[in-house]
C-alpha cells in the first residue's frame, strides 16, 4: 500500500515544484516504485517542462470514467521517465473547472495498489483540491525559506491545518535555500516553529537552473551536488522509517478526536436579542445598543486571539482562496463564540448571521465598506474619519449611516489594502495610491497632513466594460459621436481625453482603445491598473512607488522611455500628469500614431495650458512657440468630458486641434458638443448633442484609407 507525500507551500517562489520532482526520482533511485502527481492546479504544466515528459492523459481523465461508471486500467494515464510514473491534475488551463476533488479518493485508491509511494506537487492556497489531497496523505511537506515572511506564513498554514483537524504530528517542514547569506538564523527558526525542519535543502541556485533549462532531474543531471546529497540522505534516513508516516487510519482517529472537542460547544444554548434601530431609540434600546458594542468588542478580541491576526502575513489579505479558507474559518469560530455567550442579545438567526458577517468584516474585510464595496450601484467611497462614510451612488454623493468603530480601525484597513502590493504608509510616508484586488483605485492620507484622521477614498473599479452603445442610451453621447471616434481611431489618430475628476475620462479612454484593431501591438501604461482592453496582444506595465527607503520608484516616465523599445503600435497612458507628458508628444510625433491618454482640465482651452506646464515641469528649455507647434502637430483630437449638475456624465466637446493661426495660439475647432438647455422637475439636465457643421480637416484622409463615415453625421 503506497505511502503518500504531500508537499505544498504558502507562497510561490519556493522551489516547491523542483523539490518535489526531484524527491520522486530520489525515490525511485532506492529501487521504489513511485507516482509523481502534479497537482498544482494554479501553474499548469510547469512540473511535465521540469522534467521534459508529455502531457498526455490527467486526473481528470480518470474522473471522466469514474463518473461514467467506466472502468480504469492506471498504467494507461501514465507517462514515464527513469522509473518514474508521471501525471498531472490537468493538462491544459480550461480542465481546471473540470477537476471534481470529490473524486480524488477515488482515484487514489486506484493508485495504491500499484505504488510504493506517491509523491503530490501540491498548490500554495488552501483550495478544496488541496484539502482533498491532504485527505489522502500520510505526510505533509511544507516548504519554505529562511526568511521572516516565511515563517509567519508558516505559522498562518500551521494554524489553518489544525482549524481543518489535520494533526501536527503529520506535518514536517522543508527548508529550501538554507544558509543563503539574506536567512535568518536556523535557531531563530526552529524556535519560532511548531513542527520540526525535516530536511535543509543548500542554496545552489545556478545548478538547479541548469538543471531546469536541461530539463532533466537535478539529481539525475548533478548526481555529485549538494542538493542530490541531501535529498538522499533524506530518503535513506527518514522515509525508510515507518514512524516518518502516519497511518491514515491514526489519522483519522486524531482528527475525530479534534472534531468532537471544538463541536462539544455546540450543545449549549443561547438567547438573543434584535438589535436596535440607527435612529431614535429609547433608554432600554440605548442600553441594548451599548451591550451589543460590548459584545463585538468582546468576540472581536477573541477571534483575533484566536487566529493569530496580529502577526498574520498581511499578503493573505490579496489571496481570495486564502481569505475564503481564514473566512470559513472565522465563522465556525465566532458561531462557537455566540453560544459559550449567555448574554441577552441576538434571538434570531438572521441577526445572528448578519453579527457573524459584521464581525468577519470588521476582523478579515474592509469593515463596514465591504456592502459598499458589494454594491454596483456604488461607484465612490470616500472615508473622510471613522464617524463619516460618504458614497457616491447614480451621481450622487450622500452621507452613510455606517461608521468605523476607531481610526486606528480605519488605519488598520488602509494597511490591508496596500501592503499586499509593497505600499506602506506611515506618520513618514503619511499618503498613498494603491488598487484592491479587482482594480478599485485607492487614495489614503493619515495623519499628520490629515488633521480629521485617517482619509480613504476608493474609486470602484467596474467589472463589466461599457460598450458605445450602453453610453449612448445612458446619454453620454450619440451614435454620430460614437461613429467619429471609432473612426478617428481607425484612422490612426491621437487623441486627448479631458475632463474633472470623475467625469469618465478613463470610461471614454476603455472605449476608444476596444476600437483598436486586434492585430496591433498595444502598450498600456498606468498608475493604477484600470484599463481592460478585449485585444489579445496587450502589454500591461504600472508605475512603482518607492519603498520604504525611498528607493525602486518606477515612473511612468521611466515606463514611457522603456515602452518605446518595445515596438508598440499603439500607447495609451492611463493619465499624463507630469514630465511623462514631453516624452508622449514626441512619440506621438515620432511614427507612433493613434496613441491615447486622459488628462485632467477643465475646458478644452485648459488642456493645452495644463500640456504646457507639464512640459516645462520636464525641466526641458523650449520656446513656447516651439512648444505649441510640437503640441499642434502631435494631438489630433480633445474628447472633453464632464460631470453635470444632475450626476451624469457626458462627451460635451470633441474638438480638432488646427495649426498655429498666430505666433502663439493652436486653433480649437469643436466637432460636436453639448449644449445645456435647461433642468426639468427631477432636477435632471436638459440639453442636446449637436454637430457644430466644422468638417475635420482629416475628413479626407479617413476616406482614402477606406474608413467610410459619411458628412451627414457633421451637419447641424
Amino acid at each position: 500500500m503506497a505511502k503518500i507525500i504531500v508537499l505544498f507551500s504558502t507562497k510561490g517562489g519556493v522551489g516547491k515544484t523542483l523539490i518535489s520532482g526531484n524527491l520522486a526520482f530520489s525515490i525511485a533511485q532506492a529501487k521504489k516504485k513511485v507516482l509523481l502527481v502534479d497537482g498544482d492546479l494554479d501553474v499548469v504544466g510547469d512540473m511535465a517542462r521540469m522534467i521534459n515528459l508529455e502531457q498526455g492523459k490527467s486526473l481528470v481523465d480518470i474522473m471522466y470514467l469514474l463518473k461514467n461508471d467506466k472502468e480504469v486500467i492506471v498504467s494507461e494515464f501514465m507517462s514515464r521517465r527513469d522509473s518514474v510514473d508521471f501525471i498531472p491534475a490537468v493538462t491544459k488551463v480550461r480542465q481546471v473547472s473540470q477537476f471534481e476533488p470529490d473524486l480524488i479518493k477515488r482515484i487514489f485508491n486506484l493508485f495504491k495498489e500499484n505504488y510504493d509511494y506517491i509523491v503530490v506537487d501540491g498548490g500554495r492556497a488552501f483550495t478544496e483540491s488541496l484539502i482533498r489531497f491532504f485527505d489522502e496523505a500520510n505526510l505533509l511537506l511544507l516548504m519554505v525559506t529562511p526568511d521572516i515572511l516565511a515563517v509567519y506564513q508558516t505559522k498562518w498554514a500551521l494554524d489553518t491545518l489544525q482549524s481543518l483537524f489535520f494533526p501536527l504530528e503529520m506535518v514536517r517542514i522543508i527548508m529550501n535555500r538554507a544558509g543563503s547569506l539574506a536567512s535568518i538564523s536556523m535557531s531563530e527558526l526552529k524556535s519560532s516553529l511548531p513542527c520540526e525542519i525535516i530536511l535543509k535543502i543548500p542554496s545552489e541556485g545556478e545548478i538547479a537552473m541548469l538543471s531546469v533549462n536541461k530539463k532533466t532531474p537535478l539529481v539525475k543531471e548533478f548526481p555529485k551536488s549538494r542538493i542530490t546529497y541531501v535529498l538522499k540522505e533524506f530518503v535513506r534516513d527518514v522515509l525508510s522509517k515507518e514512524e516518518s508516516f502516519l497511518k491514515r487510519k491514526e489519522i483519522e482517529e486524531i482528527r475525530t478526536d479534534i472534531r468532537k472537542y471544538r463541536e462539544s460547544f455546540s450543545e449549549k444554548k443561547v438567547t438573543v436579542f434584535e438589535n436596535a434601530s440607527e435612529e431614535q431609540h429609547s433608554f432600554e434600546e440605548r442600553k441594548e445598543e451599548d451591550e451589543m458594542v460590548t459584545l463585538k468588542q468582546r468576540l472581536h478580541k477573541r477571534l483575533i486571539d484566536e487566529l493569530n491576526l496580529r502577526r498574520l502575513e498581511v499578503k493573505i489579505f490579496s489571496d481570495h482562496n486564502k481569505m475564503r479558507a481564514l473566512k470559513k474559518k472565522a465563522e465556525k469560530l465566532l458561531g462557537g463564540f455566540l453560544v459559550e455567550e449567555t448574554h441577552s442579545l441576538v434571538s434570531s438567526q438572521e441577526v445572528r448571521e448578519k453579527l457573524i458577517k459584521e464581525m468577519i468584516d470588521e476582523a478579515l474585510g474592509l469593515g463596514p465598506l465591504e456592502d459598499f464595496l458589494n454594491d454596483p450601484l456604488v461607484t465612490d467611497i470616500m472615508v473622510n474619519n471613522k464617524e463619516e462614510i460618504y458614497v457616491e451612488e447614480n451621481g450622487k454623493i450622500k452621507l452613510t449611516s455606517k461608521r468605523f468603530v476607531s481610526n486606528e480601525q480605519v488605519k488598520t484597513v488602509i494597511e490591508r489594502i496596500i501592503a499586499p502590493i509593497g505600499r506602506h504608509i506611515d506618520e513618514s510616508i503619511p499618503m498613498v495610491d494603491a488598487r484592491l484586488p479587482d482594480g478599485s483605485r485607492v487614495n489614503a492620507i493619515i495623519p499628520p497632513l490629515s488633521l480629521t484622521g485617517p482619509t480613504l477614498t476608493i474609486r470602484k473599479f467596474r467589472k463589466e466594460k461599457f460598450k458605445v452603445k450602453e453610453l449612448v442610451d445612458l446619454g453620454a453621447l450619440n451614435l454620430g459621436m460614437g461613429s467619429f471616434l471609432e473612426a478617428c481611431v481607425l484612422a490612426r489618430k491621437n487623441m486627448i481625453v479631458s475632463g474633472g475628476t470623475g467625469s469618465g475620462k478613463t470610461t471614454v479612454l476603455n472605449i476608444l482603445s476596444s476600437f483598436i484593431l486586434s492585430d496591433e501591438r498595444i502598450i498600456t501604461l498606468e498608475d493604477a491598473a484600470e484599463l481592460k482592453l478585449d485585444q489579445a496582444h496587450w502589454v500591461r506595465l504600472e508605475s512603482r512607488s518607492a519603498n520604504i527607503e525611498g528607493k525602486g520608484q518606477v515612473t511612468i516616465k521611466d515606463l514611457f522611455r522603456n515602452t518605446l523599445r518595445m515596438r508598440p503600435d499603439r500607447i495609451v497612458v492611463g493619465e499624463c500628469r507630469g514630465a511623462e507628458t514631453l516624452d508622449m508628444l514626441q512619440a506621438m510625433n515620432t511614427g507612433h500614431d493613434g496613441s491615447m491618454t486622459t488628462l485632467h482640465a477643465n475646458s478644452t482651452h485648459d488642456v493645452l495650458v495644463r500640456l504646457d506646464s507639464m512640459v516645462l515641469m520636464s525641466g526641458i528649455g523650449l520656446p513656447i512657440r516651439a512648444l505649441r507647434e510640437m503640441i499642434a502637430s502631435a494631438v489630433d483630437l480633445i474628447v472633453h468630458t464632464a460631470r453635470l449638475s444632475d450626476g451624469s456624465r457626458k462627451i460635451i466637446q470633441i474638438t480638432e486641434l488646427t495649426e498655429l493661426y498666430d505666433e502663439m495660439h493652436i486653433g480649437l475647432k469643436d466637432i460636436f458638443t453639448f449644449r445645456q438647455k435647461g433642468i426639468d422637475s427631477e432636477k435632471r439636465v436638459i440639453g442636446d448633442f449637436k454637430p457644430t457643421g466644422y468638417i475635420p480637416t482629416f475628413f479626407e484622409d479617413m476616406r482614402i484609407r477606406g474608413i467610410n463615415i459619411s458628412k451627414d453625421i457633421f451637419q447641424p
